[in-house]
């Protein structure tokens, strides 16, 4: 495992610079950065197997133990995000590989993908917060770039204002780790979760808003969503599904891991998040209402969808969080295919105003299909898979006796499909 680990972060980053030697040929490029995803894919499937059956792995960079060297570690939540986010990640490089305009025309598309992917696979791997940092940092300085990739006045504008918050929430998060190694001489995950109870309650209570402030806004959790519909449906559509199916669930998985394992139970903001969760579906459905473009109504629905892996979270119960854990997987995949579809319906009819793109369905058969079955998951219909994921997050609510946001859950489900 002291290879396995490592390796997906590795390829990519190898993979980065090898194809940025080999910026003015394409089909190396292409090459590379297959075999990069395809090798962070195999990994990824070799750790969930060896965690499946052994429990948790580590490894210590460069054989320095924690919390002085860079501690690696993997359990089943980890290994089933890297492995689903693997093959995200290469599904949509070979969907831009695909599809006329942005990997044709801009050679620094594979290496800024690869870098960016490599921030993602550190971010769920890592087992520290400054190299979780150090991993944010990796994965929004390739965004920075990706999102602004044709340089279209639009895509500066939403860019900068995507680039201004999330330099806050990396601002936020510099503050979050000073204060935690002031009070407690560690920012490793593991023992910040031994030594958060020798603090005073009011403290830990305050570290826990703290870092659900910090990881809310990567997660574009209410109110701190606003960045995420201007900025999305600008990018060009392989930038916009693997920024809807990845970036914000590293968001909520940096919240379940921390909440879960740094704060205490005493410690637990429950009542807060729930309220957070609330206001997140509702919001984001009544924004994808309003709309009259598919990729900004996909794009609220980002939002909305958020609200149900908060909610599950804000349980906290084994059987809320395996319930926001399931949501995120799926909504993963969801998100992804929908947008990719989005690009699709906006390539063929040369829109993706609602207005502009009846009949496409009739036109292009296969493509009402593609959209039709992601967006009937989405609002929760069975089926599907979206409905597993509700059903589990709606009975976890009922379990828990939080009747009254279990029921806010349930207009919003049937809102989504309005708006579908």
């Amino acid at each position: 495992m002291r290879v396995l680990l490592p390796l997906p972060v590795i390829a990519c980053l190898l993979g980065a610079g090898a194809s940025m030697a080999f910026g003015r040929n394409r089909i190396a490029q292409r090459i590379i950065g297959s075999a990069a995803l395809l090798t962070a894919l195999g990994a990824a499937i070799g750790i969930l197997r060896h965690v499946d059956a052994d429990g948790p792995a580590a490894a210590f960079m460069g054989g320095w133990k924690a919390p002085v060297g860079i501690a690696l570690v993997a359990d089943r939540f980890t290994a089933i995000m890297l492995l689903v986010s693997a093959v995200v990640l290469l599904g949509v490089l070979m969907f831009a590989m695909g599809q006329p305009g942005t990997e044709q025309e801009q050679p620094s598309f594979h290496p800024v993908y690869l870098v960016l992917a490599a921030g993602v696979f550190l971010s769920f791997l890592t087992g520290d917060l400054f190299n979780l940092f150090v991993a944010f940092e990796m994965m929004l300085t390739a965004s920075y770039i990706l999102i602004t990739l044709g340089g279209r006045l639009d895509q500066v504008q939403t860019g900068m204002t995507y680039v201004v918050i999330n330099l806050v929430a990396s601002t936020f998060f510099v503050v979050l780790l000073g204060l935690l190694y002031a009070a407690l001489g560690t920012v490793n995950m593991s023992d910040l979760a031994e030594r958060m109870h020798t603090l005073p309650s009011g403290v830990r209570v305050a570290f826990a808003l703290l870092m659900f402030v910090v990881f809310g806004i990567k997660a574009a959790v209410f109110p701190l969503f606003f960045w995420l519909p201007d900025s999305y449906p600008a990018a060009p559509t392989a930038v916009t599904a693997v920024f809807a199916g990845l970036l914000t669930k590293v968001g909520i998985y940096c919240l379940i891991r921390t909440q879960t394992l740094i704060v205490g139970v005493d410690d637990r903001i429950s009542t807060f998040i729930l309220v957070i969760a609330g206001l997140t579906m509702v919001i984001g459905v009544l924004g994808a209402i309003a709309q009259n473009d598919i990729k900004r109504i996909l794009s609220f629905h980002i939002v909305s969808q958020i609200g149900y892996m908060v909610l599950g979270l804000g349980l906290f119960t084994v059987a809320g969080i395996g319930a926001a854990i399931f949501y995120a997987v799926n909504q993963i995949v969801l998100k992804s295919t929908l947008l990719l579809v989005g690009g699709l319906v906006d390539h063929g009819a040369g829109s993706s105003g609602l207005t502009k793109v009846g009949g496409i369905a009739r036109r292009y058969p296969l493509l009402g299909w593609l959209f039709i079955i992601p967006a009937l998951s989405l609002a929760g219909v069975p089926p599907f898979a979206g409905f597993v994921a509700k059903l589990a997050v709606i009975q976890s609510g009922f379990d828990a006796g939080q009747g009254l946001i279990v029921g806010v859950s349930l207009a919003v489900s049937v809102l989504t499909l309005f708006s579908d």
